[in-house]
């Protein structure tokens, strides 16, 4: 008999298995000031506001700095802005920067950056483009202050300024954030506590950063991305390990100190070893996401779309993401984060019970379906794209549809979903992601949700009942309210699909005994992390 999977990777994540490991992919040096971290896939690029990658999103907030920081209770709090002050009516804010703020240039900070930076994220972002349509005015005072007036009060301003995704607030030179909004940034110069030295990148291989000296912290204790940026690490290496059991072998080797996203199937093999400590990386967990292509047929047509979604197992997709450890997931018939105040389950018969395949089949040959190909974009280097991709591409044959499945990387594949061409073209049908769970507890900050055509994310889902009821979220006075709006989208987004959600699964990470200060968070959190 064949070996299986799960005894090749724990053959393969033995002492012998570092040897295969390319030469500059791990560096050699053992200075308790260095921290040399694996994430979860190479680093394409630095630009938090034209891309919506999680991995552009992690190394972003290490260079950039954001005005407001969201806390671990998801809270906006002040980062750097010193103070702000709003009118009796809601329509007029000004704000105030705090001291001490320079660029990795070394020039200060001023408020003609800011204004700048706010307007490019804002052509990008989804509640940059509410606050925008929102918005009177956005002028400078002076070199410390900035104000924002708006046409009606916009109740969540702070939030939008402190939310880690999709598109992130951060503040850039002005010279740098006057650039086309839709192209990426060529200079990666931020504020943040550390420095990017794009001398040593090596896509595909390695991202390293470096302390900046002239950083100065607030003065509260950090808590996620609010309070205190304080770095106990001169440098941090980003070395980018694709092969699961090669990380392993290096975690356990301690050529590596900290592994993002180890996979479940070697979690008892790092277990074991006494000088590993492997937790749930964050309690809010993540969400598997299907995503179709709305541009072009087959799934153009709510069909089609209803009878992928009356076949999906949740339980097949999360046993290929997690393994066979049932704690790790849960059903998920909804477009909220469970155990968050806005989830509901109001329409999602659809994703319970039996699959009904003959109907399905049914449905797909009522909406013309005739065989034609199905391009599906295929990150293998990610663990969580793959083993959903591959599900896919045996239900979608199972339905009997034509895959044509494209084998390629995360940063590939981040790329290409980003073209309107038709899937004939170099465009595509499907491709599989994950949000974080804290993206998916409002209706503004799950990205895969607004479905305004060509202006929405990937895939540009048109939908004048989501996008209503998406404006009247952001009009509710109060949480009850909220909650009833909460339960008509959820009915409104699993009628008409704009994904379908394949689960909601907690992950590990795991470091070495001799790193300290990591907490459990949906982004790693790098100040306050010692090595000894």
């Amino acid at each position: 008999m064949g070996m299986n999977r799960r005894d090749f990777l724990t053959l393969a994540a033995g002492a012998g298995a570092i040897a295969t490991l390319p030469a500059p992919a791990i560096a050699k040096e053992s200075e308790t000031r260095v921290l040399r971290f694996v994430p979860q896939a190479n680093l394409p690029n630095l630009d938090p506001v034209w891309g919506t990658q999680y991995v552009v999103r992690n190394a972003s907030l290490l260079v950039y700095d954001t005005l407001f920081g969201l806390s671990s209770n998801l809270e906006p709090k002040p980062q750097m802005c010193a103070s702000y002050e709003t009118s009796a009516d809601g329509r007029v804010w000004t704000f105030r920067l705090r001291d001490g703020l320079y660029f990795h240039d070394k020039e200060p900070v001023r408020s003609v950056d800011v204004v700048a930076s706010l307007k490019r994220w804002m052509a990008r972002d989804a509640m940059g483009q509410v606050l925008k349509d929102r918005l009177d005015t956005l002028e400078v005072v002076n070199d410390k202050q900035f104000r924002v007036q708006l046409q009606k009060p916009f109740p969540k301003l702070l939030l939008a300024l402190a939310k880690p995704m999709p598109n992130i607030a951060v503040v850039m030179p002005e010279r740098i954030a006057n650039s086309d909004p839709f192209k990426q940034v060529a200079e990666y110069i931020g504020s943040g506590p550390m420095r990017f030295r794009r001398d040593e990148w090596v896509p595909g291989s390695r991202a390293v950063f470096e302390r900046f000296s002239d950083y100065v912290p607030r003065e509260e204790t950090g808590d996620w991305l609010a309070g205190g940026k304080r770095m106990e690490l001169d440098r941090i290496e980003w070395q980018v390990i694709p092969d699961a059991a090669t990380a392993a072998a290096a975690l356990q080797s301690g050529e590596v100190d900290w592994w993002e996203t180890p996979i479940a199937d070697l979690v008892p093999l790092l277990r074991a070893n006494g000088k590993l400590r492997v937790e749930i990386a964050d309690n809010l967990g993540n969400v598997g996401i299907l995503r179709f292509n709305h541009l072009y047929p087959p799934f153009n047509d709510v069909r089609v779309r209803r009878a992928v979604a009356m076949v999906v197992s949740q339980d097949d997709y999360m046993h290929a993401v997690v393994g066979s450890d049932d704690a790790l997931w849960r059903p998920m018939p909804s477009i909220f984060t469970p155990g968050t105040p806005l989830y509901t389950e109001a329409g999602g018969e659809i994703l319970k019970g039996p699959r009904h395949w003959e109907e399905a089949k049914k449905l797909l040959a009522e909406a013309g379906y005739n065989g034609e190909k199905i391009v599906m974009l295929v990150a293998t280097d990610i663990g969580i794209t793959k083993g959903q991709s591959d599900v896919t591409a045996d239900l979608l044959k199972r339905l009997g549809m034509n895959v044509d499945y494209v084998a390629t990387d995360w940063g590939t594949v981040g790329a290409r979903r980003a073209k309107q061409d038709p899937p004939s073209a170099g465009g595509w049908h499907i491709f599989h992601t994950w949000l974080a769970g804290l993206d998916c507890t409002t209706p503004a900050t799950n990205i895969a949700l607004r479905a305004n055509g060509r202006k929405a994310w990937f895939g540009w889902p048109s939908s004048e009942l989501i996008q209503t009821l998406i404006g009247q979220w952001y009009d509710a006075p109060d949480l009850a309210a909220e909650r009833w709006v909460a339960a008509d989208l959820n009915k409104a987004a699993m009628d008409f699909l704009p994904y379908i959600p394949t689960g909601f699964f907690l992950a590990y990470q795991a470091w070495r005994n001799n790193v300290s200060g990591i907490v459990k968070a949906p982004f790693p959190v790098f100040w306050g992390v010692r090595k000894q």
